[in-house]
């Protein structure tokens, strides 16, 4: 495994949840992060945010290591879960709600529920 791979390891199965970004959760950088991790914050699920424009290595490995072209991603409990349009779709239909509660992360009903009547 490359540096990069390694690190990625470490960071996607020492954390529940982890999305790699451009940005971070407090100030992201692209529309797509930043609707990904406004999704999480305002759900009140913690996770660790890994700003990819802070490394060429990790913006790079991140893509290689999930086979998956683009940034943001989302893993959860060690597994990848999808990027912006997957996470949307799947806040939107509770499928995300139904992913942390059989991974155990915790997460707020409510305000997962206030997203839905927002954009239903």
């Amino acid at each position: 495994m490359t540096d990069a791979a390694t690190q990625i390891k470490e960071q996607i199965t020492g954390n529940d949840v982890v999305l790699y970004m451009k940005g971070t959760k407090s100030m992201p950088q692209c529309g797509f992060s930043s609707r990904v991790a406004g999704v999480l914050n305002y759900m009140q699920v913690e996770f660790a945010d890994v700003n990819v424009l802070e490394s060429d290595d990790i913006r790079q490995g991140i893509k290689d290591f999930s086979d998956w072209p683009t940034v943001p991603q989302l893993y959860v409990k060690g597994e990848f879960v999808g990027g912006c349009d997957i996470i949307t779709e799947m806040m939107l239909s509770g499928e995300l709600d139904t992913l942390f509660t059989d991974n155990g992360v915790v997460y707020d009903k409510d305000a997962a529920d206030k997203i839905r009547e927002a954009n239903g």
